[in-house]
């Protein structure tokens, strides 16, 4: 078989979003290629089922009561295990006519200068994952992203160099993840997802490379006002809850996102969250320049409006 035999794509996602951002997720990646996209609705979003529904590369679930009552008799407390077990069965039930199948979130966009497939298909059959790192939004433009950095002796140097303030108490600089996610081969036996992994028979991430010519587009902030109303949910359930692992071992002074947002509210308020985000996200020309001397300055100009106007042009 070509090399464009083995690269169809599509992905899954478990959502609970406004209408405009479902629509903009979806049509980014079917202008990016997306054979399928499987969008599971965490929540009912009226405004956005017709569009999804009538589009014939786009399966949408619902998942409501009835959803989890045929599947697991109740729903799920955790949004993460809702998302594992959407994707698992996304990839076991509903992936056949795609090659590979990645697992994202609605505020994650797949970006680079060649289309997806075409970095897919030519990988060997022996590699079954392929990982996608992620780079994270300046809350800005909308353009400019903070580029991902190695796991490297240097990586903590020039965290701190890029964020004199707090970046001692910071593993990478993101305030998300940095694993990023996987394309994963289809038609395997025994495949349970994870949010950053996956596992054949029970072994983690068979067979994996570093799919580098593709950027995971992190849009975690737009604004302050969109990362503050985010925050009580994220420091409890999501990205800074607590169990997440600290920026360096606990022998090493290391700490959690968490323990350290916690700390500078208790003892800073408001106004100390506002510092935080401000050196960490703020697109001032100086973070800009700072991260342009590293080279870790990303512009990725991501067009939403327009994508989301010409797949579903009735939106609105």
């Amino acid at each position: 078989m070509s090399n464009s035999e083995h690269s169809r794509w599509g992905l899954v996602a478990t959502i609970k979003a406004p209408a405009i951002d479902i629509l903009n997720f979806a049509a980014y990646h079917l202008e990016a290629g997306a054979h399928r996209l499987f969008l599971y609705l965490d929540a009912p979003c009226p405004d956005a089922m017709p569009f999804l529904k009538a589009h014939p590369k786009i399966r949408v679930i619902l998942c409501d009561d009835a959803h989890w009552q045929k599947r697991r008799k109740s729903r799920p407390i955790k949004h993460q295990v809702r998302q594992t077990l959407n994707a698992t069965r996304a990839y076991r039930r509903q992936a056949g006519d795609v090659d590979w199948l990645i697992h994202m979130d609605v505020d994650e966009f797949l970006w680079s200068e060649q289309p997806v497939h075409t970095h897919l298909g030519p990988l060997p059959q022996d590699v079954f994952c392929a990982r996608a790192r992620p780079i994270e939004s300046l809350a800005g433009d909308g353009t400019a992203f903070k580029g991902h950095i190695p796991n490297d002796p240097a990586r903590s140097t020039i965290v701190r160099q890029l964020y004199p303030r707090f970046g001692d108490q910071l593993k990478t600089g993101f305030l998300s993840h940095d694993q990023g996610k996987l394309f994963v081969r289809t038609g395997a036996e025994g495949i349970e997802f994870r949010i950053h992994n996956v596992f054949r028979e029970g072994e983690s991430n068979p067979d994996q490379i570093e799919l580098s010519p593709v950027d995971l587009c992190h849009v975690h902030s737009k604004d302050w006002d969109s990362w503050f109303a985010h925050y009580r949910y994220r420091l409890q359930q999501g990205s800074y809850r607590p169990e997440l692992a600290p920026n360096r071992r606990r022998e090493l002074g290391g700490i959690t996102l968490h323990e350290l947002l916690t700390e500078i509210e208790t003892e800073n308020g408001l106004s100390g969250l506002r510092a935080f985000y401000d050196e960490l996200c703020a697109d001032t020309p100086e973070l800009r320049a700072r991260l342009h001397d590293q080279g870790l300055l990303k512009i990725r100009r991501l067009h939403l409006t327009e994508k989301r106007q010409k797949q579903f042009p009735a939106f609105g």
